[in-house]
């Protein structure tokens, strides 16, 4: 028998994260991690951290880390925002931004958090279909709208939109907030942080979980005009005023120091990137080009669930979306070399036989 207060309670379906493994022997590569450490200037930065700070709040702003970014894109302070991770900046823009009665538009194959917050939000919105090849088009957003957010690339498609694609978009849209979420970018070398001097209708928000190696650490930004970012700062000083905590502001803006490390990083992937998707194609297997750290797969003789489950049976953990129009797809996160040449070898038996 239903309680009173049940009719009461939320009923919204949550986010579904990638499965996270229990053994230390599972090749991981569900989750869009990076297969490196983080910048040796990370490391440094908490172990020289005083663990008796503590004791005392952080920095209500994330003043050193917002500075940080800042140098890092050649921008003013006043225009970065930072967060607990780009779920809790994304959320906080959502709050923010779009609170009209027209719909939020974004793509139908996207970021799967995105209805979620729409939903508990209460967020009028409607997806936009990518074409068959999954793209964007951007001419399909020319319409009233409550706001616009577009992944570049996409998740989990790997298709990304140039900066003058991105620019149409903004110009056609000057009445609505154009959300750009940049957690690949760094992979793509496309990036839309040039273009918040031009539009002040643009939000660019970035992950340091990716490109560099934080996702244990919990930091990322927004960047915007600062009449933009100051609606951030009320909305974050309105639930929660400490999002960040000590450690996490100093090994994110040590992080930004280390351009070097970050290069360096970045193009190891990239290379290991473009490897693997040339000896999955030999394999048969039909994929985009990809501008992120992972790959969208699909094969014309083996179903996606079939590889799927044929890999986690020989510790290789992938992605599987069981979802209309991508449920023969597989995204396949890129990791070290060594990794990558094991699972094309386990791939090989499974297709030649």
């Amino acid at each position: 028998m239903e309680k009173a207060f049940q009719k009461n309670l939320i009923n919204i379906e949550p986010y579904v994260a990638g499965e996270q493994p229990k053994s230390d022997d599972i090749i991981k590569l569900n989750a869009n991690e990076n297969p490196y450490p983080p910048s040796p200037a990370v490391q440094k930065a908490i172990a020289e951290f005083d663990a008796g700070a503590l004791r005392l709040y952080p920095p209500m702003d994330a003043a050193p880390l917002r500075q940080a970014i800042a140098d890092f894109y050649g921008i003013d302070r006043s225009c970065v925002f930072a967060g607990n991770g780009s779920d809790d900046v994304l959320a906080a823009a959502f709050r923010a931004f779009f609170n009209s009665d027209k719909p939020l538009l974004y793509p139908d194959i996207t970021y799967s958090f995105y209805p979620v917050w729409c939903e508990l939000l209460k967020i009028p919105f409607e997806t936009v279909p990518v074409d068959e090849g999954f793209n964007i088009h951007v001419e399909d957003y020319y319409r009233e709208n409550g706001g616009i957010v577009i992944p570049n690339p996409n998740a989990p498609t790997t298709i990304g939109l140039g900066l003058d694609a991105v620019e149409d978009l903004i110009s056609h849209n000057r009445d609505s907030i154009v959300i750009i979420d940049e957690a690949y970018a760094d992979f793509s070398g496309v990036s839309c942080v040039p273009l918040i001097k031009k539009y002040d209708n643009l939000v660019i928000t970035q992950t340091f979980s990716k490109s560099r190696a934080l996702a244990g650490m919990r930091v990322a930004c927004a960047m915007a005009d600062p009449y933009l970012i100051g609606y951030l700062d009320a909305v974050k000083d309105s639930y929660n005023s400490y999002p960040m905590d000590a450690v996490a502001i100093r090994a994110g803006a040590a992080a930004m120091s280390d351009r070097e490390y970050f290069e360096q990083t970045c193009k190891k992937i990239i290379a290991t990137r473009e490897r693997t998707a040339a000896g999955l194609r030999e394999l048969g297997f039909i994929l985009p080009d990809s501008s992120a750290n992972f790959l969208f797969v699909t094969h014309p003789k083996h179903t996606a669930k079939e590889i799927f489950s044929y890999l986690r049976e020989r510790g290789i953990y992938i992605r599987y979306f069981n979802k209309p129009r991508i449920d023969d797809r597989l995204r396949i996160t890129i990791g070290t070399d060594e990794q990558m040449d094991r699972l094309i070898s386990e791939l090989r038996t499974l297709i030649q036989g």
